[in-house]
């Protein structure tokens, strides 16, 4: 029998099989009356890098991407607006050609120049995206879009807007009448979209299309000898919709069935347009207006049986004012810049007050401790790997873990993700990765651990290389303790800023390099709630554990190799090797080639060295400004801690991990390389 305890952190997932990925991937057609804010969901689920495109022989955009959506995928197209089915512009009838054959072209376009409508196939479901605020004109839409014969889902947008006019849309009456779900939502802040796509996917499972959705009796009635006579073998094969669609576009006057008709039985076609002229005797108005008139009535009935006065929205309370100023697509951006500047006050205050009542501590108990012999020098090394190990855990990556993970159980992280998504999108990348971005700025192990638990492909390597970049708290305290001292405030302004030029430079050069896209995300914005700490707790752990076993050796191991060569007198022949990087490209001393070395463990251990290398904790008195600031530069940018490349190499594999070491080595002696030489021109 199972521990009752252990079943906390077990997690369930329902399997739909089969799975609906690569070849198999489901097929949604964005439809939708302008305004609606059709392009606005696709927006905020789209991948880094849609495809874009004109629908043929029109001038109207559509937008194309992957969605993931649970295990399963989506291909996903934002088709251009369409107002209405039966009285289309040219430019509107390329939509309407997609959503009947896609790249399928029928018998009926042979004779048509030019590619097939599209260049994707035809979509397996479709998604109205309806503004709730003026449903009745769009249920118009849906009575057309329900004759196509394919399953669709309605999403009502602009729901908040709905229940603060005091008005109630009865969803379940709504859905029932339509005979297809109907599913609330607030594309512009995130609001139901996960819950649209995932019903979407039920829907196409279950191959449910809308209820038949037929005319009046009178109309039905007086159409009933033209649809016998367009009941014909060889017209349904050649135009390849169904029937009561073919029947209501002709007897509406379509311009393009009308013509086509003609083109492909032009002997039939008198019969029928005296079928057609017959049905209209004996109508109150013209056979077209009559059925306009029809549709606009009985999306008036289903309009007002679903929609009435309700209860007023309750009074706007801190949960409405939180989400408008967080899911702000400007405001937004403030709300996140508070939260990183809260996350940098933990690592700078918080974090390193605890550093020095733990980690600095145990340096100065141990700084008297001075082995001669290999045992003592191997025993002092390993204390020393045990020292780092605390100064990296301790301080950093479990009370920032802490802090993100709290802000995840409220909520606040998901609102951050959906606000940065579309900026993050500008180096390949989705909003989501913004919390392991944030963790980096403590330690970049756990940070490229949470990549690698999120995202795939593409979009891990990008994340993984560009967060090698982001200062830890390591790389900060040199840089509070050098730029700070010497260079003054805007000294370390302006190393933040070369960092925060270069991950943006780096994000976009290495989302053109990779051109293979990855799927887009569902955002989801779930409710506010109070963190479990106790849960907070397991997920710290679950997240730290894995890194501690990779991290511990390597420390370990690595101090004891480093003091065993300085033990052993090859520090000096270490000097000299490093001589073309010190003293030829960085012009800095000879000596502070094994210093620099030592890095690769620890970035601040290697401040220390530098300081004992130079014989002075005032290294202005050794060094000028020009090799401060390329010093400084140098150290912030080069090869990740040796900590992080484990993980790396984990996570991302041997070659990629090379890749990212050999990219870091490069920026930072180009970058140091330029600092010197306008330095040295400047100064």
């Amino acid at each position: 029998m199972k521990n009752p305890r252990t079943r906390v952190s077990e997690h369930s997932v329902t399997l739909h099989t089969p799975l609906l990925r690569g070849a198999r991937r489901l097929r949604i057609a964005l439809v939708g009356l302008p305004g609606a804010g059709k392009t606005t969901l696709f927006k905020a689920i789209s991948s880094t890098a849609p495809q874009t495109g004109e629908l043929t022989d029109t001038h109207r955009i559509y937008r194309a991407c992957t969605v993931q959506i649970g295990l399963d995928e989506a291909s996903v197209v934002d088709l251009p607006s369409l107002s209405a089915l039966h009285h289309l512009q040219d430019d509107d009838l390329g939509t309407l050609k997609y959503l009947l054959w896609g790249n399928e072209r029928p018998p009926v376009t042979a004779h048509e120049p030019g590619a097939a409508p599209a260049p994707f196939e035809p979509p397996d479901l479709i998604v109205q995206v309806a503004d709730a605020t003026n449903l009745q004109s769009q249920l118009e839409l849906t009575l057309e879009l329900s004759q196509l014969g394919r399953p669709v889902v309605l999403a009502l947008n602009h729901m908040d807007a709905v229940r603060r006019k005091g008005l109630h849309i009865n969803l379940r009456a709504l859905s029932s009448q339509l005979g297809m779900p109907v599913v609330p939502i607030s594309a512009l802040m995130g609001q139901g979209i996960a819950e649209l796509f995932q019903t979407a996917m039920a829907t196409a499972r279950q191959a449910t299309c809308p209820l038949p959705q037929a005319p009046s009796r009178h109309i039905a009635g007086s159409l009933e000898a033209l649809g016998n006579a367009l009941r014909q073998p060889g017209i349904d094969a050649a135009f390849r919709m169904p029937h009561q669609l073919l029947l209501m576009l002709f007897a509406s006057g379509h311009g393009y069935i009308e013509r086509e008709l003609q083109e492909h039985f032009g002997p039939l076609t008198p019969s029928l347009q005296a079928l057609r002229t017959a049905a209209g005797l004996g109508l109150p108005r013209p056979l077209a207006e009559e059925i306009h008139a029809d549709r606009h009535h009985r999306a008036a009935t289903i309009f007002e049986a679903a929609q009435h006065p309700g209860p007023l929205a309750p009074g706007r309370g801190w949960r409405f004012w939180l989400d408008a100023f967080m899911l702000h697509r400007q405001w937004g951006l403030l709300a996140s810049l508070a939260v990183f500047a809260g996350v940098l006050f933990v690592v700078f205050e918080v974090s390193g007050w605890i550093d020095r009542q733990t980690t600095q501590r145990l340096i100065e108990a141990t700084s008297g401790w001075q082995p001669q012999s290999t045992l003592g020098v191997v025993a002092r090394a390993i204390a020393d790997g045990f020292i780092g190990l605390i100064g990296i855990v301790v301080p950093y990556m479990l009370p920032l873990l802490l802090l993100l993970i709290a802000l995840e159980e409220v909520g606040l992280m998901h609102r951050m993700a959906f606000v940065v998504d579309r900026g993050f999108h500008k180096i390949g990348l989705h909003g989501g990765v913004a919390v392991p971005f944030l963790l980096g700025l403590g330690c970049n192990v756990p940070a490229i651990s949470a990549v690698a638990r999120n995202t795939t492909g593409r979009e891990r390597l990008i994340a993984s290389v560009l967060i090698t970049f982001v200062p830890c708290s390591a790389r900060s305290a040199i840089i509070l303790a050098v730029a700070g001292k010497y260079l003054g405030v805007l000294g370390v302004i302006g190393i933040y800023a070369l960092t925060l030029l270069l991950i943006a430079l780096m994000g976009w050069l290495l989302s053109h390099r990779k051109t293979e896209v990855g799927p887009g995300q569902l955002q989801e914005i779930p409710a506010y709630t109070l963190p479990d700490w106790r849960a907070m707790l397991r997920e710290t752990w679950a997240r730290s554990s894995d890194v501690l076993t990779i991290v511990t050796p390597l420390l370990v191991g690595g101090s004891v190799v480093l003091a065993l060569l300085g033990h052993f007198g090859f520090d000096g022949v270490i000097n000299t090797l490093l001589t073309p990087l010190t003293s030829w490209w960085l012009g800095l001393p000879l000596v502070l080639g094994l210093p620099l070395l030592f890095g690769v463990l620890r970035k601040e251990l290697s401040l220390l060295m530098i300081f004992q290398a130079l014989g002075t904790q005032d290294i202005n008195t050794a060094l000028d400004t020009a090799q401060i600031v390329t010093l400084l530069v140098f150290i912030t940018f080069y090869v990740p801690c040796i900590s992080t490349f484990a993980i790396m190499h984990r996570t991302l594999g041997r070659a990629q991990a090379g890749f990212s070491v050999l990219l870091s080595v490069g920026v930072a002696l180009l970058l140091s390389g330029l600092v010197r030489v306008v330095m040295g021109i400047f100064v």
